[in-house]
């Protein structure tokens, strides 16, 4: 089965921040592929530090982790970019290091998504110091920056329909 899980915290309090951009995307995305593709959707109950827990149960073998792709929020990517990768590290994510953890493998797909304000030259402007991340991720969007998201669900939509129809390859290919 087809698997793509969207990482954030649950709760009202966390629905429109910057740390659940991968649940918000992927309620975007499913809505736009339900009907299209057979995928099962994923968005933990659990907390971001948690999020292996809520996905393991679905992972028996290693052909369901070829067939899982995780989406999530990364601070070291401006607005409105994607980077899709395959077999790497957390990168100091916690959600996707539970991911791993839980797992045991890093060999499935992610989608990451970025949230962070960039220069008009795109370097990323992301705060300093640990307590200003925590801050900042925890932090809503802005109404402008929520569009930008709700816009950039279309490529990650034709991006999760490339690596199931055709290859993750590919999709790094046109989409990277």
């Amino acid at each position: 089965m087809k698997l793509v899980a969207g990482l954030g915290n649950p709760g009202k309090e966390y629905e429109n921040t910057r740390h659940n951009t991968g649940r918000i995307v992927v309620g975007l995305v499913e809505k736009k592929l339900k009907d299209k593709i057979k995928i099962k959707f994923i968005i933990p109950d659990t907390f971001m530090n948690n999020s292996g827990k809520a996905i393991a149960p679905f992972i028996k073998t290693k052909k369901d982790l070829k067939d899982l792709i995780v989406i999530y929020d990364d601070i070291d990517l401006p607005l409105g970019k994607i980077k899709i990768s395959f077999n790497r590290s957390a990168g100091g994510h916690n959600g996707l290091g539970s991911v791993i953890k839980s797992l045991k493998s890093e060999e499935f797909l992610r989608i990451r998504i970025g949230i962070s304000p960039a220069t008009p030259k795109g370097v990323v402007k992301k705060p300093k110091g640990e307590k200003a991340v925590l801050n900042f991720l925890l932090s809503e969007f802005k109404k402008s920056e929520l569009e930008t998201i709700k816009k950039l669900s279309k490529k990650v939509t034709e991006a999760v329909e490339t690596i199931f129809i055709e290859s993750k390859d590919k999709a790094m290919s046109v989409f990277n």
